[in-house]
């Protein structure tokens, strides 16, 4: 039976309260206090605050369009009711201001962070992220993150004037930690931060190390857990991989909609008018299972990944030497430069150095991080016609 829980009648009656008397906490990000590389620029208005900015930019940014045809989980599937990344960082958003609204935080800084997490995010979802990683690592001995990449598509190959908190949230949000208490570390200057990200480059270690300089920093961190942890299973179910109801029961529920629906009832009952975003620990221990369960029967399913081993690891190889050879050739007719180098500097944005001055394996990994999976497949065909390497989708009526 499905379990749906309730704040408690003392919180619900404090928020009501605070509302009505103008006394909500005051625990949210004051825009005052924003900090850009260049505060010259970008000032607050009355229309366009200083986070409705940093949404927009996002929104406009050439690869937010990308987000659409890239994997959330599954890859091999042609089937419009299985989740993508732009449904999932819709859901992050959805769920995160969910909770800010309640907290009393700032609505658009949660929205900025949200919609921008994983612009930087490769073809392939996290399998595409692991073989890029190993192929930078291999030429550079440097580490690739879609967090660290997500902020360097917004600061550096697109140097929008983002925010720090903007950044700061979307560098540290990995949801792959879950806390029982998450606590701000507030930043105070882009010095700082630009070292916590060259040190991500430098070992990947230092990205579990990040932590969100905002409450809606934190809020946002749990809110891309809760979004991905049932909507995982349901995609899994309607991709015939398993059933609901292989899942142990928990405090948290099995389905998606209870599992997000608990969490944020615990998280706002726990954390009102707190300077961190707590749950109790019994819905953390059940948090922990829940997403324990989806490694063992969804992420690490041998089903899953062989097919990604087989086909998207060696084309994904294969690509990356020809682009470098490309790039290091000075071959203009290159889809690097063609449809990378120029889409780039298309955008007319003044850098410290020309884009194509970049270090060459760098330019090729944003590229190749850039690509939608459909366009990955189409680049791989067009480079290597003769391939034997092909991806087969699982249609509507297989």
């Amino acid at each position: 039976m499905l379990k749906y829980e309730r704040l408690s009648d003392e919180i619900s009656g404090k928020i009501s309260s605070d509302r009505e008397n103008g006394s909500l906490p005051r625990v949210a990000f004051d825009e005052n206090k924003v900090i850009r590389r260049n505060c010259d620029k970008d000032n607050a208005s009355v229309i366009r605050t200083a986070f409705i900015r940093d949404i927009d930019k996002i929104i406009h940014c050439p690869y937010y369009n990308r987000y659409t045809d890239k994997t959330q989980v599954f890859s091999f599937f042609r089937n419009d009711d299985i989740t993508r990344r732009a449904l999932h960082v819709q859901l992050v958003s959805r769920i995160a201001r969910t909770i800010g609204k309640a907290l009393g935080l700032n609505l658009d800084l949660i929205e900025a962070i949200a919609l921008g997490h994983d612009i930087g995010h490769t073809p392939f979802g996290h399998a595409g992220e692991e073989y890029l990683d190993g192929l930078f690592f291999a030429h550079t001995g440097r580490r690739f993150s879609h967090n660290i990449h997500s902020v360097r598509v917004l600061d550096k190959i697109f140097p929008y004037n983002i925010s720090l908190q903007t950044l700061s949230g979307i560098a540290s949000h990995d949801g792959e930690m879950e806390l029982c208490e998450y606590y701000p570390s507030p930043l105070v200057s882009f010095d700082t931060f630009d070292r916590q990200i060259e040190g991500c480059y430098l070992d990947k270690k230092n990205v579990r190390k990040l932590v969100p300089s905002t409450l809606e920093g934190c809020v946002m961190r749990i809110s891309d857990i809760i979004a991905y942890l049932g909507k995982d299973r349901q995609d899994a179910e309607k991709a015939g991989l398993l059933k609901t109801d292989s899942y142990d029961d928990c405090a948290i529920g099995t389905y998606n909609a209870e599992i997000i629906n608990n969490l944020m009832v615990n998280i706002i009952e726990n954390s009102y008018g707190k300077p961190y975003i707590k749950m109790d620990n019994e819905h953390f221990e059940a948090l922990k299972k829940a997403k324990a369960d989806n490694y063992q029967l969804i992420y690490k399913k041998d089903s899953v990944r062989s097919e990604l081993e087989n086909t998207v690891q060696p084309m994904m190889e294969r690509m990356y030497e020809r682009l470098l050879a490309d790039l290091v050739s000075c071959d203009k007719a290159s889809p690097v430069f063609t449809h990378h180098i120029d889409y780039v500097n298309t955008a007319h944005y003044n850098r410290d150095i020309p884009y194509e001055q970049t270090e060459p394996n760098q330019i090729v990994v944003d590229y190749i991080a850039s690509m939608t999976d459909d366009y990955f497949t189409d680049l791989y065909s067009f480079l290597f016609p003769e391939s034997d390497l092909k991806i087969t989708y699982k249609g509507y009526f297989d």
